[in-house]
């Protein structure tokens, strides 16, 4: 297939073995981009923690200064005054029982789901729909909140939810080929800051242990985590 030599062609213009400077990698995967598509840049950090572990479960949200070029679609289970603040905010989906029973029968067309905190018995029931999509409000990372517009404002001005699965490993999407080196080499620097930040105490030896970013259709490029930089003030 066209694709599969495209990748391969790719995969031999540089060292895939090589560690590589955080800016350097943004640098060649931007330039293998297919132009077919605006392709999402995505990058996987493989932490040493152990998942099984509670307190060494990493899961939050962060601000990616330049956006994710997404369209964020936002499901709000609110009543009352939070329903209506919700829907001018701009929230594609608003309901309560409503909304439950939509989602219960299959609607899933949302990347968010936020929720009051007095509706959050209603939207516990939806568990085995919501859990295995990574959709389930949790107060830990903000979507679980009084304060639905500032919520909704915040997931699709950038905000991107980030979790460990059972591997360790935290894959997040860091924005679009088209966003250019530095908004990208920004937002790379912004979720690896906030995995430092959020470093678990109990967490021994190497924390963050490899660091890979791809384009949608690219190889993946290493980069040395001790090469990453900071976002300037």
């Amino acid at each position: 297939m066209a694709k599969d030599k495209q990748y391969r062609d790719n995969a031999q213009k540089f060292d895939r073995d090589r560690l590589h400077g955080d800016e350097e990698a943004i640098g060649i995967i931007t330039s293998l981009g297919t132009k077919k598509f605006d392709e999402t840049v995505d990058i996987v950090v493989r932490l040493g923690v152990d998942p099984r572990k509670a307190d060494q479960m990493i899961r939050g949200t962060v601000a990616l200064p330049a956006g994710t070029g997404k369209d964020v679609r936002v499901a709000v289970f609110a009543q009352g005054e939070a329903a209506t603040a919700a829907r001018e905010a701009g929230a594609e989906f608003v309901g309560a029982d409503d909304l439950a029973a939509e989602i219960e029968g299959g609607m899933t067309d949302f990347d968010v789901a936020i929720a009051t905190p007095d509706m959050m018995p209603t939207v516990g029931k939806l568990g085995r729909v919501l859990g295995p999509r990574s959709l389930m409000p949790n107060p830990k990372t903000g979507t679980v909140t009084p304060d639905v517009v500032k919520a909704i404002n915040e997931f699709k001005g950038g905000m991107v939810e980030y979790r460990t699965d059972r591997f360790a490993n935290v894959h997040v999407p860091i924005g679009k080929a088209s966003f250019g080196e530095d908004a990208l080499l920004t937002n790379l620097r912004a979720l690896v800051g906030e995995l430092e930040r959020v470093k678990p105490a109990s967490s021994k030896g190497t924390y963050v242990k490899k660091v890979v970013v791809s384009t949608t259709m690219g190889p993946g490029v290493r980069i040395e985590p001790s090469a990453i930089g900071t976002i300037e003030a």
